[in-house]
């Protein structure tokens, strides 16, 4: 398989919120994280808004892609993620809000701050304490740091550890 050189991840943690929120009414809304399957794959496409090429990501047999969704309402995907589970922690490989999710005129804030505690929690199940890392654009690396409570590790290498996991995991699983 062609190795492909990953560029770093991009993602704007808009607010941290207790799960995803309206971002006109400020109601909240409860989610669960899945993993996505091949008939959800078909409807995330360039032609619908999406920026990555999802269904290359899904034939790599080292990653999983979850979606979040709002409970109650699983077809609409509020946000997907791809996560690999390494010997010691998981890495995000891809993350990306809804394209309604995007912008001035998004619908729900929230989602990409949940589906990196998703990963926190994945880690933590993995029995990796909740250790996270990924790669960032450099201009975004005091974004993480702040809002993720992310370490910049060298290079573009971001890492979130424990502490900054449990926090992020404390604000969006409560039960």
């Amino acid at each position: 398989m062609k190795e492909t050189k990953e560029s770093g991840l991009d993602f704007i943690i808009d607010k941290l919120t207790n799960s995803i929120e309206n971002v006109i009414s400020g109601d909240s809304f409860s989610t669960e994280i899945c993993l996505v399957t091949v008939n959800d794959i078909k409807l995330i496409t360039a032609k619908t808004g999406w920026l990555f090429n999802w269904k290359m990501e899904l034939k790599n047999p080292e990653r999983d892609i979850y979606k979040l969704t709002i409970t109650n309402n699983s077809k609409v995907i509020q946000g997907l993620i791809s996560l690999e589970v390494k010997s010691d922690h998981v890495y995000m490989h891809l993350i990306e809000s809804a394209p309604f999710n995007k912008g001035i005129s998004k619908v729900y804030s929230g989602v990409a701050g949940n589906l990196v505690a998703f990963a926190c929690k994945l880690s933590f199940q993995r029995g990796h304490q909740g250790n996270v890392s990924f790669l960032s654009k450099t201009q975004l690396i005091k974004h993480y740091e702040k809002t993720l409570g992310a370490i910049h590790f060298g290079g573009r290498v971001m890492i979130i550890e424990s502490q900054s996991a449990l926090k992020l995991i404390n604000k969006y699983f409560k039960n």
